[in-house]
């Protein structure tokens, strides 16, 4: 068990207080052979506190509080699942009543792995929950405690034919609110008030997976002192859902209540370059430098597009040639048959629904269409010292890049180089006063830039900054020294914060360390680079 309580108190500047208390618990336990309990809490009061005082860049600019503990049964072929969660979604540094807060009570959950039934060609799974849920934000507030009884069995039966895939499925559902939304006006009709009137979702799905035989080919030249394989793999999807006639009064909480009646096919195509050296690859040896690409020092507490969370381990130096999937590219896109989602969909509004939100984090159904935006992802690594990703949504009907996330890293012996770009076009969507839509653009930089190593004797160095284009300001930058001789070692670091109106501040920090005894100083062990 670990916990970690952050206090402070605060008079405050210019009257407003930006004091406050943050705690974080991360708990674990085996009871038993197959039950296992998990405890990951977070606690915050307030926003501005965070903002303020926060010594984590990635940290500081989050306003999201997520709160999950479990106790899991994973014996046999059913996992059993007693759960309890708590999400805050802080929307405002300035207004402390505008949070979103959901709460999901202690309920069980029940999944069944997929699984041959009997002696029939016919596989089945099963998904099932019970739930005492709760949300309130600004103006809106469900019952404390209101109940969602969710089953979701399904049927498969998967085909193979000289390469070819086939997995035709079948799946009921039928969920269960003892409260429903009442719709204040058809402009805002996620807002509205909550009633003790019981609803029931009914859908029927039907989908069919086809994947034709990967097409491949060996390259018989070499290049770059390699052999060459290119592997194309196809797929098509179709889905049908039908019978949630009742969208519009399903309360949000979670993923199960945003699903529509659907009409879509999704088609992806995927590429896979493989290279393998005719003798032992010198390029898979040596030693790495410091950690990839971490802007604002400590680790996330969640997954941000251009950031990595670990070191990169050293590689052993392999006996034999090895091979490397050195390019992947996937391209996937969405033909919507019924571009109004069975009337589910509100024009002038950010529409999400089971089918898209887990193509694109874009909510981009502002109105009705056929053509989802073409989703790309590419992945370069040439080895464990360097990679390169870049994801893509382009959308065909405005004629734009929805969202652009680049991240590269390069280890060159004891130097690292690293740089990222997150770029989102957001459409607009019509306020619940009726306001025109105006579009969100958000466009962010990183790099950094390093010489040495966790333990490397001697000096180290490091440099990392992060630029927002859109405000021409450097929000974050900060630059580590450090020396390490046989029984101690010394890193100082300068940090500058310029985050809106609430925090503009340098920073100097330093440590003191004397091995194997202790270390003296305000530069924590999780936010030092070396």
């Amino acid at each position: 068990m670990d916990l970690t309580v952050f206090t402070v108190l605060d008079r405050g500047v210019n009257g407003v207080k930006q004091g406050g208390t943050e705690a974080h618990l991360n708990s674990e336990d085996q009871f038993a052979p197959h039950l296992r309990g998990v405890a990951n809490i977070d606690y915050l009061t307030s926003y501005v506190f965070r903002l303020a005082f926060s010594d984590v860049f990635t940290q500081a600019v989050n306003s999201e509080v997520k709160s999950a503990a479990f106790v899991s049964d994973t014996a046999g072929n059913l996992f059993l699942n007693a759960t309890t969660r708590r999400y805050q979604d802080f929307q405002s540094s300035t207004n402390p009543r505008a949070v979103v807060n959901i709460l999901h009570a202690p309920g069980f959950e029940l999944t069944g792995i997929d699984r041959q039934l009997g002696n029939l060609p016919f596989h089945g799974t099963l998904d099932a929950s019970a739930e005492g849920l709760s949300r309130s934000e600004q103006n809106f507030s469900t019952a404390p405690l209101l109940g969602r009884f969710d089953l979701n069995p399904a049927a498969s039966l998967p085909l193979l034919f000289k390469g070819w895939s086939l997995r035709p499925e079948l799946s009921l559902r039928d969920t269960v609110y003892t409260q429903q939304l009442v719709p204040s006006s058809s402009i805002a009709p996620d807002i509205g008030t909550a009633i003790s009137n019981t609803l029931n979702r009914k859908s029927l799905e039907g989908s069919i997976e086809l994947r034709p035989p990967a097409l491949d080919r060996i390259f018989d030249h070499e290049f770059l002192g390699r052999k060459w394989k290119h592997v194309v793999e196809p797929r098509i999807i179709y889905d049908y859902v039908t019978g949630v006639e009742n969208f519009p009064h399903i309360l949000r909480f979670d993923d199960r209540d945003i699903l529509s009646d659907t009409n879509e096919v999704e088609y992806a195509l995927v590429n896979r370059f493989y290279a393998k050296r005719t003798s032992s690859d010198s390029d898979e040896c040596g030693t790495q430098g410091m950690p990839a690409l971490l802007v604002g020092a400590a680790p996330p507490p969640t997954h941000i597009p251009w950031e990595r969370t670990g070191r990169i381990a050293e590689q052993p130096c392999p006996k034999q040639p090895t091979t490397r999937e050195v390019v992947t590219w996937e391209l996937i896109q969405k033909y919507f048959l019924d571009p109004t989602f069975g009337g589910s969909l509100v024009p002038g509004r950010r529409n999400v629904f089971t089918s898209t939100v887990d193509l694109t984090g874009i909510a981009f159904l502002t109105e009705p269409r056929h053509l989802s935006p073409l989703i790309s992802k590419l992945r370069v690594s040439t080895g464990p010292r360097n990679d390169l990703e870049w994801d893509l949504d382009y959308d065909f009907q405005f004629g734009r890049v929805n969202t652009s996330t680049v991240l590269f890293n390069h280890h060159i012996g004891l130097f690292t180089l690293g740089a990222g770009n997150a770029f989102l076009h957001v459409p607009g969507a019509i306020s619940s006063t009726g306001q025109a839509p105006k579009d969100i653009k958000f466009n962010q930089y990183r790099a950094v830039l390093g010489y040495g190593s966790l333990n490397k004797r001697g000096f180290s160095g490091a440099f990392d900054l992060g630029l927002d284009s859109r405000l021409d300001r450097v929000q974050y930058g900060s630059a580590q020294l450090a020396y390490n001789w046989d029984c101690c070692g010394v890193n100082v670091e300068y940090r500058r914060f310029s985050l809106a109106q609430v925090r503009k501040e340098n920073q100097f920090r330093f440590t003191f360390a004397l091995a194997n005894i202790g270390a003296f100083g305000n530069l924590r062990r999780g936010e030092r680079l070396f």
